[in-house]
């Protein structure tokens, strides 16, 4: 009965997620050819992560975008992208993962995921807003999620209900946006096979 009740929950999660994928946001995402703003940043583990710097000492950096450890999509992205860590990483990239969740999520989506790569708590919504992923997600979204035990203002430690639409982008060595994945719909990542391709 708790299996069965556990298989419940997680498809209405997953076909809330799949429902509120479809919602218009303002942004539109910045383009293949843009020139990548430059950021400085701590990640999780306390390296500080200066783009410039990365792009001196890496041929690329895949800069993808999360919501945070309670959606499943996010946690499936993160895992294949852990799993072909080292296939991304001998094409010379450099991945960084940004959410606006908390530090303390930002383990608990590493102890789900098992990630190894840099991992960013963007408190200010700097780095999303420089890419125009972010939007705020409306109050009624925001009760909807916390009916199935998702608090959003817990996950991201304010009350501002501030999202990324789950973007990846891949910067090249000359700073500028070689691959652009910009969906928003939820369910739809930038594959692992055509990341490699564009590396």
């Amino acid at each position: 009965m708790k299996t069965t009740t556990n298989i419940m929950k997680r498809f209405l999660l997953i076909a809330l997620f799949t429902l509120s994928a479809t919602a218009l946001f303002a942004q539109a995402g910045l383009k293949a050819g843009d020139k990548a703003p430059a950021f400085v940043a701590k990640d999780n583990t306390g390296k500080e992560l200066d783009l410039k710097k990365l792009l001196k000492s890496n041929k690329s950096v895949v800069l993808f975008f999360y919501r945070g450890q309670w959606c499943p999509y996010c946690n499936k992205h993160i895992q294949q992208l852990q799993d072909s860590l080292q296939l991304l990483t001998a094409k010379g990239a450099y991945v960084i993962g940004v959410t606006p969740e908390t530090d303390e999520n930002i383990a608990k989506t590493v102890g789900k995921t098992k990630a190894s790569f840099s991992m960013v708590s963007d408190k200010g919504y700097a780095i999303m807003k420089a890419y125009d992923v972010n939007y705020v997600m409306e109050q009624a979204q925001v009760n909807k999620y916390k009916g199935y035990g998702i608090d959003l203002e817990a996950n991201n430690g304010n009350t501002d209900h501030m999202l990324p639409v789950p973007a990846t982008y891949v910067i090249g060595k000359d700073g500028k946006l070689t691959y652009v994945h910009f969906n928003k719909d939820y369910s739809k990542r930038a594959s692992i096979k055509t990341l490699l391709s564009v590396l």
